[in-house]
């Protein structure tokens, strides 16, 4: 079984309430999410579904840090056959999910994300607000373990990077190594393991083929 994270629950809390009160303020829009906009929150799609490249039938998908569910409409805009399962900590984008897309299941908790074929997180690293840096990366390691446990044939991950421009980087953000995660992946989880950095934003994706 994957380690615990070592955050707090005040910090998860903390961190829930961000996300929920962007959601309040944009709505189900890549803003609600704390992206800049849907292009660049549908790029993001297009990296991490590299992933699944592979499959030629129906394959299931574990969601990790779902939102309101707009991967849900990504992946139906090109006819994927995907058994779709999202988790969330924010219930408000929770119950916006349910009622757009009652026949996709979404989640409050962990314990109810059954092993999928592939788990895909996006943005789920980069807002850390006061958490110590070193804290937050043992948040992200455990997360991965957790992500990993859940998947049978890979998962992948973005996260903001350490190549960023050091005056544009805020001290609430986690910006990670990508040589770190990198070098992470091939050590604990496959020996096939592909870095993007070249899709033109300020962070990388990781995908994690296993077996």
């Amino acid at each position: 079984m994957p380690r615990r994270t070592s955050l707090s629950d005040a910090s998860l809390t903390a961190v829930e309430r961000y996300y929920s009160g962007r959601f309040a303020e944009h709505g189900a829009t890549a803003r609600g999410v704390d992206w800049n906009s849907p292009e660049s929150q549908e790029l993001r799609f297009h990296q991490l579904l590299r992933v699944t490249d592979r499959e030629a039938g129906r394959f299931s998908l574990n969601d990790f840090g779902c939102g309101y569910g707009a991967l849900v409409a990504f992946l139906r805009a090109r006819a994927l056959d995907v058994d779709y399962r999202g988790y969330d900590l924010s219930e408000s984008m929770l119950e916006h999910a349910r009622q757009k897309h009652p026949d996709s299941t979404f989640v409050g908790s962990v314990d109810e994300l059954a092993p999928a074929d592939y788990t895909l997180a996006s943005g789920i690293f980069n807002v850390k607000l006061d958490v110590p840096t070193d804290d937050w990366r043992e948040y992200v390691l455990a997360t991965l373990e957790t992500i990993a446990h859940l998947t049978r044939k890979g998962f992948a991950f973005n996260m903001l990077t350490s190549y960023s421009d050091a005056d544009r980087m805020r001290d609430d953000l986690y910006y990670g190594d990508p040589r770190f995660f990198f070098d992470l992946c091939k050590r604990e989880y496959s020996r096939h393991v592909a870095l993007l950095h070249d899709y033109g934003l300020y962070e990388f994706t990781m995908i994690v083929r296993l077996g």
